[in-house]
């Protein structure tokens, strides 16, 4: 692809939102952060991904190659790690299997607060710790932590480098055939 083509692609991204990602007023601003158009769209890992027009009108999708996945606070990671576990590992297993990318975006949180047990659950902060650092080590998980009001431009920004990654190193070639 061209300078100019991988141009037009990334002004034609959309943020791919999944479908049970609760609409509250904490999310219209996160979308309203993300200054491009999004989609509504069952997701069947993570909460966000993102699409592309390519050149010749194919859409080019991400969402089973990176996704993000939002956690409003540590405490919300907490229960993934307890009495959600078994599900949060099916879907991470899923998107492994796919070779997948994830994030795990936990806002109102900060490696500080997580190994100082800042947090309401009774997780000890030594697990939490563990749990985090082992889904780094299996899935290759990549943990950011943002204040609520950073979390719609940090979505943005992680998957437009991470289409722009794509779409530069010619990995979309084939489908321009």
């Amino acid at each position: 692809m061209t300078p100019f083509e991988v141009r037009d692609c990334l002004e034609s991204l959309t943020v791919l939102v999944d479908t049970r990602e609760q609409e509250t007023a904490a999310f219209h601003k996160r979308l309203k952060a993300m200054q491009c158009s999004y989609k509504r769209k069952k997701l069947d890992s993570g909460d966000y991904s993102c699409e592309c027009t390519l050149p010749n009108g194919i859409v080019y999708s991400l969402a089973d190659k990176v996704v993000i996945e939002r956690k409003m606070s540590a405490d919300e990671i907490c229960t993934n790690f307890t009495r959600g576990r078994k599900r949060f590992v099916r879907e991470f297993d899923r998107l492994k299997s796919t070779g997948g990318k994830p994030y795990l975006l936990i806002e109102n949180a900060s490696w500080e607060d997580i190994f100082a047990g800042n947090y309401r659950s009774q997780l000890n902060p030594m697990a939490l710790v563990a749990s985090l650092k082992a889904w780094e080590a299996r899935y290759g998980t990549h943990i950011l932590f943002c204040t609520p009001r950073l979390t719609g431009q940090l979505i943005y920004k992680t998957l437009y480098y991470e289409l722009k990654e794509r779409l530069e190193s010619g990995v979309v070639d084939e489908l321009l055939q």
